[in-house]
């Protein structure tokens, strides 16, 4: 028993160190906007460009993720793509112009794209091997390699503005976490791909082309998730300024109010995902997050704006989690289709809300976020999820195996 929790913690360990390195890399480049900006002489509107290239990049890497996934593999597409990310740091500390700079910034994108497949597999993989939750406090540590950045940036500005130096001991900081996750990362990465017996080729061929109705439920759910998350980051302190006319100084409480409280439940969710499940998880949180915002923009107000965003952050802050394990179990291409749709709908969203605050007002466009959480509720009641846990004492123990692993206990159900 000592042995089997060991190696769980061992690999729960090396998987949060890959989202931590996810949440570190990208927070330490973006950080270091303002400095890109001097350096290259850029506009607001060529930094806004920079950003959605990388954005791009990220959603159309869904052909070479699922391809390198059915290859490699998750730990092996893991430590590649992480080391890619890595040499992009080192290139934006010398990029000589803005073309290659926005070169880069997309390939930035790909890596990220494949990384954050990969370690969502992984994760995916040491739920179904040990029948633990521990896919929202993986997505919380995320959280916490871009605050760890943040501090790293803040630091290292108070003695140089070198990004050489910023971006180098960022690298050798990177490198050291992955060097110290690779051993821990699970070799088996397909634990609940179904296979057929004795399917014709060709039949495998067209499921690994055409994505079934549920994974298309799950990337919607993923897609109205993440437009959902991505607005109320760009949007929650312009609203907070210009609709509650609060101090420019408490602008910035709506994006604090999400993040904490986002943060927060992450950290608690997969106590709650044990106990009531996946699914009611998921449509309970879209409809909170949905009722909550409305209400909000129905009152006015400041305090129940902020109440209203913490009911947002709460609400989401389990979707993506939840999605990635679900769509983990219909197999790689399933989940790296599945990525794809979130990072377009991240991309995507805030800018679809800036069309409709435009048109109408800005009321008008976060009454939208509201609608795309509730949205997320509809699709959850299409899509497959995990069955409850079984509590510890009433499952078998893990059998040990000829090659000195553990092998895990039955596999779990799905409710429909």
């Amino acid at each position: 028993m000592f042995r089997v929790r060991d190696d769980y913690r061992r690999a729960q360990l090396a998987i949060a160190a890959l989202f931590l390195f996810l949440g570190f890399q990208y927070a330490t480049w973006v950080s270091r906007l303002p400095a890109l900006r001097t350096r290259l002489d850029l506009g607001e509107a060529e930094i806004g460009l920079l950003l959605m290239v990388c954005g791009v990049g990220a959603a159309v890497s869904f052909p070479l993720v699922a391809v390198l996934m059915r290859r490699l593999g998750s730990r092996v597409l893991a430590s590649v793509s992480a080391l890619a990310l890595g040499a992009v740091l080192l290139a934006l500390s010398v990029v000589p112009n803005y073309p290659v700079t926005l070169l880069v910034v997309f390939c930035d994108g790909v890596a990220v794209g494949c990384l954050n497949v990969a370690m969502n597999a992984q994760g995916a993989a040491l739920e179904v091997r040990y029948e633990r939750t521990a896919m929202s406090r993986l997505h919380a540590t995320f959280s916490g390699g871009s605050l760890l950045a943040a501090l790293l940036a803040s630091g290292i500005n108070a003695f140089t503005t070198s990004l050489a130096v910023h971006f180098g001991v960022a690298t050798a900081l990177l490198v050291l976490v992955l060097g110290l996750a690779q051993p821990g990362l699970l070799r088996e990465d397909r634990p609940a791909e179904e296979t057929v017996p004795n399917e014709p080729a060709t039949e495998k061929r067209r499921k690994l082309s055409l994505p079934s109705r549920v994974t298309i439920w799950m990337g919607l759910a993923m897609v109205f998730g993440t437009v959902t998350e991505g607005a109320m980051n760009d949007w929650s302190a312009l609203y907070i300024k210009d609709v509650v006319h609060a101090a420019p100084s408490l602008a910035p409480m709506g994006i604090a109010v999400v993040s904490v409280m986002m943060v927060l439940a992450r950290i608690f969710a997969d106590g709650w995902r044990s106990r009531i499940g996946d699914g009611r998880i998921v449509r309970a949180g879209g409809v909170l997050a949905g009722f909550g915002l409305a209400m909000a923009l129905l009152v006015g107000g400041l305090v129940p704006t902020l109440i209203g965003f913490a009911s947002v952050g709460v609400g989401v802050a389990a979707v993506t989690p939840c999605v990635y394990v679900a769509a983990a179990r219909q197999g790689s291409d399933a989940l790296s289709l599945v990525a794809a749709m979130g990072t377009t709908g991240l991309l995507a969203g805030p800018a679809v809300i800036g069309f409709i605050a435009n048109a109408g007002s800005l009321t008008w466009g976060m009454g939208a976020v509201a609608a795309s959480a509730g949205i997320v509720s509809l699709c959850a009641t299409r899509i497959r999820w995990p069955a409850l846990r079984e509590p510890a004492a009433s499952k078998p123990a893990a059998q040990e195996d000829p090659t000195g692993g553990t092998a895990p206990g039955p596999a779990a159900l799905t409710e429909a």
